[in-house]
């Protein structure tokens, strides 16, 4: 394998990359831009595409063979948990894992802050009023797994836990197999109106398709989000898929990043790149909010429909025939939230989802939701999202650097800022709290 003498902040000699992925994917495809942004500006690099059926024909040993045939510097693989990853660090190859099943002890993941994501869809929910959940997933994954238990951890903690119901019974390798019998039956057996979080758009797209052959309304009785926002996914389900978006992009960057670290310090840990969850996109599986109260609804579809504007709780009022304190006590028995709270809140997630949309000026971008008023936007934005606007574009963006001899990626990145010989690998939570 081709090794560099000294470290340099820019490449001397090509390194060659195998990413042994499922292109089909968008989350393979958006890993991909952020290793080809990484290589644009630390030339030269030369990437090979490898499909997963590559290894379903030749095995651990035959990618290997390839690997070192083609002088690979180093793999992006979605492997198994029993292949012998060990093979590649013995010839000198440097192995990372796309998370698969598990998480690898021996080598880096590229993995992700999976209970962050389920809490993030348990609070989108929870806003909508919502009181029963369900969650829809694999029994064999820890991606599947963290999900659900952040999901679950969030509605107990509001006191939602006995109103909780989980479906776990498929393994990952049945990925395009299900037998809907079973499965039709335990959605019609969920309380109506539940709201359903799926383990990754795949499966809600599964979800949306049963609902729609048996007349089980979407998202009246079922409300259903996934995870990925995989565009042709989401558009493919009817209704279109809401979903969580991550921060992929970022994710291909930073392996890109860590893969040149450790081709320069053979000696260096090995640390996991961790994919954040940056934001829910909101299509029509979820655009319902689960309340029988008439006048709540009202208010409710005036504020998303108005949140451009520079509505105020004196607007929401006049929507409906209720006092002000009768409609504020309402409200708040729906969403947990006051009408102000609820405005704000929804109008910087909003405000962070354009923030990412372009690199449109923070104050044009402000007044396409409503926010007049800049004066106290950076303090208000940073008391919701920790960081001011401008850290939150720039830690989220595609871009990364390397100076020094510090890893300066993301602070969304666990590994931030310290030098890559000093880092130590995370603690996962092992609480399985999410009940089968």
């Amino acid at each position: 394998m081709c090794r560099r003498d000294e470290f340099s902040f820019y490449s001397t000699v090509m390194i060659r990359l195998i990413l042994l992925t499922d292109f089909t994917e968008s989350f393979s495809y958006n890993l991909l831009k952020g290793v080809l942004a990484y290589s644009k500006s630390h030339e030269p690099w030369v990437v090979c595409r490898m499909p997963p059926s590559y290894k379903n024909s030749y095995g651990i040993e035959g990618v290997l063979k390839w690997a070192k045939t083609w002088h690979a510097d180093a793999i992006i693989g979605r492997f198994d948990n029993d292949d012998n990853v060990e093979l590649f660090r013995e010839n000198g190859i440097i192995a990372l894992a796309q998370d698969y099943k598990s998480r690898f002890d021996n080598i880096p993941n590229i993995t992700g802050d999976y209970r962050k994501t389920g809490k993030m869809a348990a609070e989108f929910f929870l806003s909508k009023g919502f009181q029963n959940f369900a969650f829809y997933g694999y029994r064999d994954t820890v991606w599947s797994q963290e999900r659900c238990e952040g999901f679950y951890e969030c509605v107990a903690a509001q006191g939602f836990g006995n109103n909780f119901h989980s479906y776990q019974h498929q393994s990952l390798d049945d990925l395009w197999f299900y037998e809907a019998p079973p499965l039709l039956n335990w959605l019609k057996s969920l309380p109506q109106p539940t709201a359903l979080m799926a383990c990754d758009d795949n499966q809600g797209n599964r979800i949306t398709e049963i609902c729609k052959v048996n007349n089980i309304r979407v998202p009246d009785k079922i409300a259903i989000l996934g995870v990925d926002n995989d565009e042709i996914i989401c558009n493919l389900s009817d209704p279109p898929l809401s979903s969580i978006s991550q921060n992929i992009v970022r994710g291909g960057f930073e392996a890109a990043a860590l893969i040149d670290f450790l081709i320069n310090d053979e000696e260096a840990a090995y640390q996991d790149v961790v994919i954040q969850p940056i934001n829910i996109v909101n299509r029509l599986s979820t655009d319902f909010y689960s309340t029988t109260d008439a006048h709540i609804q009202t208010a409710l579809k005036y504020i998303h429909q108005n949140i451009a504007a520079d509505i105020t709780v004196s607007d929401i009022v006049k929507q409906v025939p209720l006092s002000r304190r009768l409609l504020e006590m309402r409200f708040k028995q729906v969403t947990q939230q006051s009408i102000h709270k609820y405005i704000f809140n929804l109008r910087m997630e909003r405000f962070a989802q354009l923030l990412l949309a372009d690199d449109a000026p923070i104050a044009d971008v402000a007044a396409q939701v409503g926010i007049n008023n800049l004066k106290n936007l950076s303090r208000q934005f940073k008391a919701l999202k920790n960081v001011s606007p401008h850290e939150y574009r720039k830690a989220h963006c595609t871009e990364g650097c390397i100076i020094g001899n510090k890893y300066q990626s993301g602070k969304n990145n666990i590994v931030s800022g310290k030098t890559v010989s000093s880092m130590l690998r995370p603690e996962y939570p092992t609480s399985n709290s999410c009940p089968m």
